[in-house]
């Protein structure tokens, strides 16, 4: 086992990289060194002051805005970052490539980055180079995608001699989430207004449909026919609704109702469906995940309700630091390396 502690810095202290935070500060073997965000009113404060928790024997973090990166992010400095900031791979590239040329690896919430082959082909041939030359690894990876409708699908496909058509379901709450992804599903907004946002595209509603089903097609060896289909509807509340980071008038746009298709020889073979909104118990609607797997033999899972998506993101992130370490050089999918698993004891001694 090393004798250093495994040492993090956070890029982004939303509600997932303020929850990193809170979770690392619970781990052995491990420690925080560095925190960056982009709200100036962040900057300077101490971090166990924002997170509100004891520092104990933790040792003191201020927070640094991204403006000043330089001076945290350097050779050295930590084994990886936690980049909690962006949803796009080309809205994070520039953050990401300059943290791996500093020689650190990457672990990245940015949904697009859990197979960005998919959407970003030259800036994931890019980041892999990067990485490469600097012998450091990145990874994009959280509940979905990364776990939930991709990586436990492929899980179960193990046990199966032959595959036909797969069915991914997610029903679950947005409510743990933060500004950036209350913004992209279109919560809060009237009706008309978010049907005009996805008429001009402007509305991103669930990132990772292309990455879900492009991690499972590689993964048991399915070449697609065409890029992944997608659809996007309002899911509009009968009653108020209040989020932590989003409020709901009776009318308006609670989340959205995603569907997509993975076609493979003629067939649509992977189907996602992915219902996703703010309180959804307020209307009465469960939250649950779902997998339906046709093949030899016919499997059927189902868990309610979901696992929940902002613990779960947060953990998938945390619990795949060795991982990410441990990782050969490049860009790496969750295809690429060990399933996460949750980490109990001394985190030095996952790493090899």
């Amino acid at each position: 086992m090393r004798e250093e502690n495994v040492k993090v810095i956070i890029w982004g202290f939303g509600s997932m990289g303020s929850g990193m935070a809170k979770m690392l500060l619970k781990k052995q073997g491990v420690e925080i060194v560095g925190v960056v965000d982009g709200w100036d009113q962040l900057a300077g404060k101490e971090m166990h002051e924002v997170l509100k928790v004891e520092k104990t024997n933790h040792p003191e973090v201020k927070i640094t805005l991204d403006t000043e990166k330089e001076s945290i992010i350097k050779p050295g400095a930590a084994d990886v970052v936690l980049l909690a900031t962006d949803s796009f791979t080309a809205k994070a590239f520039d953050k990401m490539k300059f943290i791996l040329e500093n020689k650190i690896n990457v672990i990245t919430t940015a949904e697009e980055m859990a197979y960005p082959q998919a959407q970003e082909p030259e800036l994931a041939k890019q980041l892999d180079e990067i990485a490469k030359a600097n012998g450091v690894s990145v990874l994009g990876t959280g509940i979905n995608p990364g776990l939930i409708m991709d990586l436990l699908v492929l899980t179960l496909t193990g046990a199966c001699e032959d595959v036909e058509h797969i069915v991914a379901k997610r029903v679950n709450s947005l409510s743990p989430f933060g500004r950036a992804v209350m913004e992209e599903q279109g919560v809060g907004l009237e009706p008309g207004e978010f049907d005009r946002l996805v008429e001009s595209g402007e509305l991103a509603g669930h990132v990772g449909f292309e990455e879900s089903v492009g991690v499972i097609a590689e993964g048991i060896g399915w070449e697609l026919d065409e890029p992944v289909r997608t659809s996007m509807d309002s899911i509009v509340s009968s009653v108020d609704r209040h989020a932590p980071y989003a409020e709901v008038a009776a009318g308006n746009v609670a989340g959205v109702n995603m569907l997509g298709w993975g076609k493979v020889d003629g067939e649509d073979k992977i189907e996602m469906i992915h219902p996703q909104q703010v309180e959804p118990e307020d209307e009465g609607v469960h939250t649950g995940d779902y997998i339906e797997i046709t093949g030899e033999p016919n499997i059927s899972m189902a868990i309610t309700p979901e696992v929940p998506g902002g613990i779960g993101t947060i953990a998938m992130c945390v619990n795949s630091i060795p991982n990410v370490i441990n990782g050969e050089a490049g860009l790496l999918t969750m295809l690429d390396v060990p399933v996460p698993m949750a980490i109990m004891g001394d985190m030095r001694k996952r790493i090899k």
